[in-house]
């Protein structure tokens, strides 16, 4: 059971909305290294734990502290989508590097999800699980905990 308290653990504030660094965003939370992977994979080893009790409440508390990181990071998608003007997209699609390199908004933050965060990378692939690494060994994985915070 979780319990929510109606507010973002930190402020997020956007000063001027950025579609592109809206779909940047999108790699911190479903990307390999990504918010939802780190939270899954701590979630799975706790719930796996057969040491002692304290090594997994730490991982369930670690897990939840995830939890919050992914909505802080939806909270910043969506208010860089919020009325972010199409001169935006229009002045990094002529761009001939910013153009092809960056190729502009994440069109499914329109199509798909009225303005909001989605549970996949930057380049719109959906979060799948693959790189989600719980062993029961505690030691092994507490390794890949270091290595998943390392890489994101």
């Amino acid at each position: 059971m979780y319990y929510t308290d109606k507010k973002l653990q930190y402020p997020v504030r956007v000063e001027t909305p950025n579609p592109v660094f809206a779909r940047a965003l999108q790699q911190a939370i479903g990307g390999v290294e990504g918010e939802i992977r780190v939270a899954l994979q701590y979630f799975f080893q706790a719930w796996g734990c057969r040491g002692p009790a304290k090594y997994r409440d730490l991982l369930l508390n670690t897990a939840t502290e995830e939890l919050g990181h992914i909505e802080m990071l939806a909270t910043a998608v969506a208010l860089n989508l919020e009325g972010a003007p199409l001169s935006l997209q229009e002045d990094i699609s002529s761009d001939t590097v910013g153009g092809s390199v960056l190729n502009g908004m994440n069109f499914r933050h329109i199509l798909s999800t009225g303005l909001a965060a989605l549970p996949e990378n930057a380049n719109g692939v959906p979060f799948n699980a693959s790189h989600v690494y719980a062993s029961g060994n505690l030691a092994a994985d507490m390794v890949a905990n270091v290595t998943a915070e390392g890489s994101g």
